[in-house]
């Protein structure tokens, strides 16, 4: 009658994927391709134990369609010249051992790819720009350095 709830939690984590995305800034984009990437890849190790041959299969080529056409295609080999070009070449591999790991039924090929993502995603996350209107965050006992403080009026 109403349809399955599976269906409205589908439909509902979609349209907050979508707002996620249309506000997001470039930086943000690439965070979250990196989350989906690595979610995708944990739940085909996971599949994957599981005997679940079709569903290792979907989750793996949607972590190759992450990489490929989401990170790598991101690159601007141009403008990032040898940093570009390393990345290019580390999402291809990523990518063929992918195939692999698909292929051979091989989790640690993915346990593999799952720890290249997440240095790069921890390195990604660590470059985030500040927003102009966020005060800059003291760190160490500089006493020049601005605060973040909150007061209570009265």
């Amino acid at each position: 009658m109403f349809g399955s709830m599976k269906k409205g939690a589908s439909a509902y984590a979609s349209v907050g994927i979508e707002t996620g995305v249309m506000s997001a800034s470039p930086h943000k984009l690439i965070v979250m391709l990196f989350e989906g990437a690595e979610t995708t890849l944990r739940m085909a190790v996971q599949l994957m134990a599981a005997g679940d041959v079709p569903g290792k299969g979907r989750a793996i080529s949607k972590g190759i369609d992450i990489i490929q056409n989401g990170l790598r295609a991101s690159l601007d080999k141009n403008a990032g010249g040898e940093i570009a070009a390393n990345l290019d070449a580390l999402y291809a591999y990523m990518i063929d051992r992918l195939l692999q790991a698909n292929l051979h039924n091989d989790p640690e090929r993915i346990t593999e790819v799952l720890r290249l993502l997440g240095e790069l995603h921890d390195a990604w996350k660590a470059i985030a720009p500040v927003a102009a209107n966020e005060p800059a965050v003291a760190t160490g006992n500089d006493a020049l350095a601005p605060r973040n403080t909150s007061f209570v009026s009265a």
